[in-house]
């Protein structure tokens, strides 16, 4: 019963382009962390680097030529979906995606490019499309939809100066063609070009030295 239930997910696994089941449980060969293969779906030729975790409910994808790397020591939470198709999706080491509700990353086009750095965090149930750059120590926090901006990069949330941090959205929304530079925010509830670019250190004080 159990190998007919595997062999009939691995046959619509395989028509959908995404590894077997007992490739998917391979990956830990390499040193990648796979907490569900039964729930994960990954595609060939992905690179996952040693240190990865992937959380149930995940997808890392490549299709129309795609390609995707996520770096060392990077977590995919539950409901993290990853989706090169076409295009180019990049992911640094020792970044959070998809705590408190999943988290979007899709290219769309054979020219689309996302680039995320180190030690960044998405969170919230939020997405990227279209091209995007998230700088090392970047955030997007919350349900905000993200389409052609460059969050610049700096140290990561727990640089104790906020104002060397990566640039961050917080909020939800909607935020196009916007550029945060390092050590400001922008926090929104709607439309981000309608809000004020503010230094971090607005929503957490400078510790007193």
């Amino acid at each position: 019963m159990v190998e007919a239930l595997v062999g009939a997910a691995n046959r619509a696994r395989e028509r959908a382009g995404f590894l077997s089941v007992e490739a998917v449980a391979a990956l830990a060969d390499g040193g990648v962390l796979i907490l569900d293969p039964f729930s994960t779906l990954v595609s060939p030729d992905v690179a996952l680097a040693a240190g990865v975790t992937l959380w149930p409910g995940t997808i890392v994808q490549a299709t129309e030529g795609g390609r995707v790397a996520v770096g060392r020591g990077t977590q995919l939470f539950p409901g993290t979906r990853v989706v090169a198709d076409g295009g180019r999706i990049s992911i640094g080491a020792a970044t959070e995606i998809g705590e408190e509700g999943g988290f979007t990353i899709k290219t769309g086009h054979s020219t689309g490019v996302i680039e995320i750095g180190s030690h960044a965090r998405l969170l919230g149930g939020g997405s990227l499309a279209l091209d995007n750059s998230v700088g090392d120590g970047a955030q997007v926090l919350g349900p905000i939809r993200m389409q052609n901006c460059r969050l610049q990069a700096g140290g990561s949330h727990r640089d104790p100066d906020p104002d060397r941090r990566g640039g961050v959205l917080k909020g939800s929304g909607v935020a196009r063609g916007l550029t945060v530079p390092t050590g400001m925010v922008i926090q929104a509830f709607g439309l981000f070009s309608e809000a004020p670019l503010r230094p971090q250190s607005f929503f957490h004080p400078k510790p007193q030295g």
